[in-house]
């Protein structure tokens, strides 16, 4: 039996169709929570075929659709998760009507704006969370309180605060006004919350961050809440492996699909 015969494994497939990454379904499939022609799915080796009818908490799933992209600015005062048990707003509930399942590519917490990756494909969002990847992550940050440049210089070397060691960060002064500055800040891959605990380290309060560019997508002119797809041919030539699942496409109108806040 062939691979195209035999079908993909259901926590992939479930990745592709955007309902969770694939560490998430197999967590679903743990939890009683997907079946496969009405029968509850037990391994997450379980192969699905084009021809089956699968189900998570009791709704169908669709088959996925071709990958795609968007990049979203992320307000301020929105979690980013699909349901929050605080009831707090959430980025998915923002997004405009009409917009298939999508995950986001890493997180941006509650306090945080920015830049946020928003896909259908959570293959492709596994894959752009990747460290090899080696995307610089790039932020401007508000702090409050006396700035060391000497000592945000050292950041690049590694660092260690309250017992937990941090990766390479390269960090500059951009301005300065009383005890306000903003700085430039750069990091590859990133720990819960990392910026934030960093700056406290060297006596600094963050009072605004916001991410401006992750890898080679930028936050560029998108307005707090506006939301914009990335065209096929820029996402084939950033992620090439993608190019299996990114039909040719004439690029979205720089206004279609926006919802401002």
């Amino acid at each position: 039996m062939t691979q195209e015969s035999r079908g993909e494994r259901i926590a992939k497939w479930l990745g592709r169709t955007g309902v969770a990454s694939r560490r998430d379904a197999e967590r679903m499939i743990e939890e009683g929570r997907v079946k496969l022609n009405n029968h509850p799915v037990t391994h997450p080796a379980t192969f699905v075929t084009p021809d089956d009818l699968v189900q998570v908490d009791g709704k169908v799933v669709e088959q996925p659709q071709r990958t795609r992209l968007w990049r979203y600015h992320k307000p301020d005062g929105l979690v980013t998760t699909h349901k929050d048990p605080e009831g707090r707003p959430t980025v998915f509930a923002s997004l405009p009507e009409g917009m298939p399942r999508v995950i986001s590519v890493g997180r941006l917490d509650l306090n945080s704006e920015g830049l946020l990756l928003l896909t259908n494909d959570g293959e492709l969002a596994r894959r752009l969370e990747l460290p090899t990847n080696g995307w610089l992550r790039r932020y401007r940050v508000r702090v409050f309180g006396v700035v060391d440049e000497a000592r945000l210089a050292s950041l690049a070397n590694g660092s260690v605060f309250d017992g937990v060691k941090y990766g390479p960060i390269e960090a500059g002064l951009d301005s300065r006004k009383g005890d306000n500055a903003w700085l430039t800040v750069s990091l590859r891959e990133g720990k819960n919350r990392e910026i934030r605990k960093v700056m406290m380290g060297l006596n600094l309060h963050v009072s605004r961050l916001i991410r401006t560019s992750y890898g080679p997508f930028l936050l560029g002119t998108l307005q707090r809440g506006e939301l914009e797809e990335v065209p096929g041919k820029t996402l084939r030539e950033q992620m090439p492996k993608a190019s299996e699942k990114t039909a040719p496409r004439k690029p979205a109108s720089s206004t279609a699909g926006r919802k401002a806040h």
